[in-house]
């Protein structure tokens, strides 16, 4: 078993770094190739999903022996050419779930942003009067001060 230090360094290294070598090197290629882009916008939308039910999975199975070496494996699995398991992931799992219920995800993010807009709203408001109430405070400090 690897240190937990060791396991995050080496995730980082296989599942991050690595990749993200090998999708600036098909981007930055003379000639594009469409192919190679959906391989690596496929592994980036997993990984990113995996990132997200990583900090669920972290505290409820951390525990578990191996968990950071499973993550190391199965990142490499998804990348490895010869495993092709981006492919197999992305086409028999994800893509099948998320086209069933794509309307119900973009409802869903329509009315977060809207939520998000109103949130962000009110909190510049209460910012905008939170501040003159102090820029009041001291002025009244001053003019006491002054006295």
């Amino acid at each position: 078993m690897l240190g937990d230090f060791i396991t995050r360094i080496i995730i980082l290294l296989v599942g991050y770094a690595y990749p993200a070598y090998g999708c600036y090197k098909s981007v930055e290629k003379k000639k594009l190739e469409i192919q190679e882009l959906r391989y690596w916008c496929k592994y980036w939308i997993l990984v990113s999903l995996l990132t997200v039910f990583e900090r669920i999975g972290d505290i409820t199975v951390s525990w578990l022996p191996l968990y950071g070496e499973i993550k190391i494996a199965l990142l490499v699995y998804l990348w490895y050419p010869k495993s092709q398991g981006i492919i197999y992931v992305y086409e028999t799992l994800l893509r099948p779930y998320m086209s069933r219920h794509q309307s119900d995800f973009d409802n869903r993010i329509s009315v977060l942003k809207i939520r998000g807009h109103s949130v962000i709203i009110q909190l510049l408001q209460c910012g905008y009067h939170w501040t003159l109430q102090i820029f009041k405070h001291l002025q009244q400090q001053f003019s006491i001060d002054k006295v």
